[in-house]
């Protein structure tokens, strides 16, 4: 018998046996605390109809302890779209014209607004010297004391900015002479070199004299390989590796593509042929120069100025370099390609250390009123030498020449954007 001093005053009554009462419903997702139903969610089981009004608590619900969930919609179908999702890292995202017109809009309201730009923030301060006294008195005075620039320092500066201009695809330029003997080839590889050696991107250097050409000698010969070979082997082209190992480069960075060298070839350098190398190199180069042959009528000098976008017009500092020159440009005139004329440079380089009584400023301004720039390049023993090139060996006044060529043909990248476009 039961202790009654332990027996629970008030006992439960017993359970009867059967099967357990039916739980309560549960109460909606997203249910506030009050048990309030979102607009468009219905619980299932909560009326003879199925539905249950706005606001309206089922018997014995249960207010949720966790953060609201998304209601799921009806009939168990895929919850509505949250809204718009940050984009993967790296996927480019779009901007507003509008936006942007706004943006430059309000800039132009206020000039005067102050910005964050480093020209604005930073102290100016002198740049120093790379030449001459200035350069001496800069190095012993342990770096403290600054004379600024030298006028060449600044014209030197400002050329290099010029050629560094940015290039957009390849650009081809073309360098030719009615007379041999001009220094043509010598042009083209110092001009490459000075190209190659400034800018960042490959410049290469294709030798199209449909005879023996010579460029393949103005720098260190790294291969035996010809164009022909590589109009060969062009369907197993398809990196920068692969045609690499058809061409010779040099000291400043230049790559040669030689011409072919034996002499039981018969077949000569065609239009065809030249096209084709071209369309094969404009793949892997930005800056594409043609030492082309002394002949205006064989086939490949068409292929030549069907594709270039600048000549460069070589002329000597004799009476006869210049008239031959001068032809050139009546024969471009008259066939159709007056427009490369007009955009051309002409250089008249002193293959000898004098010009005997030819007045030099009378050829330079009978060429610029042809053609869009005239460069005058002194004699230089090295360049004589007609070895290969090498840029720290030539006299100061040549590279600066070099410089106001490289300058002078760079000029036009900026229109053959605009007409590419």
């Amino acid at each position: 018998m039961p202790d009654p001093r332990t027996a629970d005053p008030h006992p439960a009554p017993e359970r009867a046996a059967g099967p357990p009462p039916p739980r309560p419903p549960r109460p909606p997702f997203g249910a506030g605390p009050s048990g309030s139903v979102p607009s468009g969610s219905v619980p299932s089981g909560s009326g003879p109809s199925g539905s249950v009004p706005s606001g309206a608590v089922p018997s014995g619900s249960v207010p949720p302890a966790s953060a609201p969930v998304p209601a799921p919609s009806v009939n168990g179908s895929a919850p509505a779209d949250p809204g718009p999702r940050t984009p993967p890292r790296g996927a480019p995202r779009w901007t507003d014209p509008g936006a942007v017109a706004a943006q430059e809009a309000q800039q132009a309201r206020n000039p005067g607004q102050p910005d964050l730009s480093s020209a604005r923030l930073l102290r100016p301060t002198k740049r120093p010297p790379q030449s001459g006294w200035r350069r001496l008195v800069y190095v012993l005075s342990g770096r403290l004391f600054n004379p600024g620039e030298s006028p060449a320092d600044v014209r030197r500066r400002e050329l290099t900015v010029r050629i560094n201009q940015p290039l957009l695809g390849c650009y081809k330029i073309g360098v030719l002479s009615l007379k041999g003997g001009v220094g043509k080839t010598t042009m083209t590889a110092t001009l490459g070199a000075t190209f190659a050696s400034l800018r960042g991107d490959r410049v290469v250097a294709v030798d199209a004299n449909p005879d023996r050409g010579t460029l393949s000698q103005k720098i260190p010969l790294e291969t035996s390989a010809t164009v022909r070979n590589l109009l060969r082997d062009a369907q197993r082209v398809r990196r920068y590796t692969d045609v690499r190992a058809y061409t010779s480069q040099g000291a400043s960075r230049l790559e040669v593509l030689a011409s072919e060298q034996d002499p039981a070839v018969s077949e000569a350098f065609s239009e065809d042929d030249y096209r084709r190398t071209v369309n094969l190199l404009e793949h892997f180069y930005n800056i594409v120069l043609t030492d082309c042959g002394t002949g205006l009528m064989h086939s490949a000098m068409y292929g030549v100025l069907g594709v270039a976008d600048q000549l460069i017009i070589v002329s000597s500092s004799s009476i006869d370099g210049a008239r031959s020159a001068s032809a050139t440009m009546d024969w471009l005139d008259a066939h159709g390609h007056g427009d490369l004329v007009r955009n051309a440079v002409a250089v008249v380089n002193s293959v000898s250390r004098s010009s005997g009584g030819v007045d030099l400023d009378r050829v330079a301004e009978h060429f610029a009123a042809r053609c869009r720039a005239v460069v005058r390049i002194p004699f230089d023993a090295h360049l004589q030498e007609g070895a290969e090139v090498d840029l720290d060996r030539l006299e100061p006044a040549t590279r600066l020449a070099l410089l106001e060529l490289a300058a002078a043909v760079a000029d036009a990248f900026a229109s053959a954007h605009s007409s590419g476009s």
